[in-house]
């Protein structure tokens, strides 16, 4: 009659199959430091242990094969045929666990090395993320970088993904999510299509512009968000030109094509400078927040805690924030009457009031 599995309690087979490996690396182990030293004293000293229990591991090892291993004598400690033979196939399986834990023990304990796996959106891919790494590879040599450019959701175990860059908390709780940066919403123009077009004075008007719109990895159209009368509101504004790439987006908004809603880190350069304004502060939607997002806090390798620290050291030193309360900027040629009180905030180049 064929044995059922079933026809033993799986607990009694679990714990069955637990002890057996238990007793078999111990015994293992014990016969190849016996091996190594030519004697079972010499092993015991080098393993830690009392001769005793060395001599109980191997006795146990033996009775596990049913071969006999060593050949003792008062005088010296043998391998018998069937012992050679064991020990040439388990030799090559020891030296690699031994080289796992010295690698390990490196890993922890050396100069951070090995390899990160990185995930980041196109826009904060290219813009911050990606200037930064020349000065992380100089300060540690020994890690290499594969930086994926991806705006889909990340899957950090089907994509072997290290560390991901990402915009708002994720929902996954298992996932830790350092904060690094705010993340303002902006809608901005160019000085030149203010000067013809003038700037929405409420979220309503937006349907009177020239919108520029991104289309997400996923295929829909990213909507644009604001707050009106304390309430979360979103819409996506008429179009006649949408980009799948936030710097395509970014660029036809500097090329004066229309007014887009972009992400701070995108556009703090260009407000400073002057080359943008930015319109309908008051109704800016609530700070999602710029995110360095990981697995597990424990046992993280010494090139993941290093990456962690530099990315945000880094970019918390950057100047990419938003702010609030500005007063209007200088009235450019031709603009006049479009900066009036109550049309809309636009950002002066010199900012003030920051937002921390």
């Amino acid at each position: 009659m064929t044995a059922n599995l079933h026809d033993k309690p799986q607990g009694d087979a679990a714990d069955s199959l637990a002890s057996s490996f238990t007793a078999s690396y111990a015994g293992v182990v014990a016969f190849m430091a016996v091996a190594a030293e030519g004697s079972f004293a010499r092993a015991a000293d080098r393993l830690g242990v009392g001769r005793s229990a060395v001599s109980r591991s191997v006795r146990k090892l033996e009775s596990q094969l049913n071969a006999r291993l060593f050949l003792r004598t008062t005088r010296s400690t043998s391998l018998t045929r069937e012992g050679e033979l064991f020990y040439e196939n388990c030799h090559p399986g020891v030296q690699r666990i031994v080289q796992a834990l010295e690698d390990m023990r490196e890993l922890r304990e050396g100069p951070p090395r090995g390899h990160l796996r990185i995930s980041v959106s196109a826009g904060f891919g290219r813009q911050i993320v990606a200037p930064l790494l020349a000065g992380f590879r100089v300060r540690y040599p020994e890690i290499s970088i594969d930086l994926l450019l991806d705006d889909r959701p990340t899957d950090f175990t089907s994509d072997r993904i290290d560390l991901a860059f990402r915009e708002g908390q994720l929902e996954d709780s298992q996932i830790v999510a350092k904060r690094l940066v705010p993340m303002q919403m902006l809608v901005c123009a160019s000085p030149g299509y203010v000067a013809s077009h003038g700037l929405p004075r409420s979220v309503d008007e937006l349907a009177e512009h020239s919108c520029i719109n991104f289309r997400t990895a996923s295929g829909r159209i990213a909507e644009w968000e604001f707050k009106v009368g304390g309430h979360r509101h979103k819409l996506v504004p008429p179009s006649l030109c949408t980009f799948n790439d936030v710097d395509l987006v970014l660029q036809s908004v500097l090329d004066g094509a229309g007014i887009a809603q972009l992400a701070g880190y995108q556009v703090a350069e260009h407000l400073r400078e002057g080359r943008l304004v930015s319109c309908l502060a008051a109704h800016a939607p609530d700070d999602r927040g710029h995110y360095l997002c990981y697995l597990s806090r424990q046992q993280l390798p010494a090139r993941v805690r290093v990456f962690i620290d530099y990315m945000t050291d880094a970019i918390r030193a950057m100047d990419l924030q938003y702010v609030r309360g500005l007063s209007p900027a200088p009235p450019a040629a031709g603009v006049g009457n479009l900066l009036a009180p109550g049309h809309g905030h636009i950002v002066h180049p010199r900012l003030q009031d920051r937002v921390d």
